[in-house]
């Protein structure tokens, strides 16, 4: 029996998949969440999780740097990303940047199963149409390059790249974060080193190959 996390901030699909899972497979407990925070959070409290189930696209969550900050904190916790996108290039990354499966939200209950399966039994898993096709070309060396320099930062340092990302102004992070105008700065200056950038342009546009295009019916969270 697994424990595991299902982080997904739809709830009607959260619903459907731990219904998926349980129909084909034991589990010993299933903790829910909505936000790549309260995700963190759920990881911090049950440190004996066994599988992560990921989608990309919660909130907070910006892309493959969620998954990559995840892979460096909880480096032996085998990531599973469940995502509606079936790009080849999207789940080429996805398993280059560290997730132990990818599956589609199309797919059944069957095949949820055994990929949970693979991946507690040490395996990488993808849908077999597609493994000849994932497998046999690696990703661009460039984004994992980059991906090794987005692990170098703090927890903090990225929440506050992700707002860069979505254009916040340093006081809107300050405000939101609960720190000073002077701590914000502080983490962008540390970013730009990490990242070998020199503005805030530059650091976005390092950033963005590193994001997937948000679901148009999002609401951002700057529009507050």
């Amino acid at each position: 029996m697994a424990k595991l996390i299902v982080a997904d901030d739809h709830p009607l699909f959260r619903n459907a998949l731990i219904n998926a899972i349980s129909s084909t497979f034991v589990t010993k407990a299933t903790i829910e969440t909505d936000s790549f925070e309260t995700t963190c959070t759920a990881l911090e409290q049950h440190p004996d999780t066994d599988l992560l189930l990921l989608d990309l696209h919660m909130p907070g969550n910006c892309g493959f740097l969620g998954l990559i900050q995840l892979r460096k904190n909880y480096p032996s916790l085998p990531i599973v990303v469940i995502s509606a996108s079936e790009e080849l290039d999207v789940i080429r990354r996805v398993i280059a940047f560290g997730a132990s499966a990818y599956i589609p939200k199309s797919a059944n209950p069957v095949d949820i199963s055994t990929a949970l399966n693979a991946v507690l039994a040490g395996e990488l898993w993808v849908p077999a149409s597609l493994h000849k096709a994932v497998f046999q070309e690696q990703s661009a060396g460039e984004d994992l390059d980059l991906a090794a320099k987005v692990a170098q930062l703090t927890q903090q340092q990225y929440k506050v790249l992700y707002y860069l990302t979505e254009g916040w102004l340093n006081k809107q992070i300050a405000y939101d974060l609960h720190i000073s105008e002077a701590t914000v700065k502080a983490h962008i200056t540390a970013i730009f080193r990490k990242l070998g950038c020199t503005n805030r342009t530059q650091v976005v546009i390092q950033a963005q190959r590193l994001t997937l295009e948000p679901p148009v019916d999002r609401a951002m969270a700057q529009q507050r």
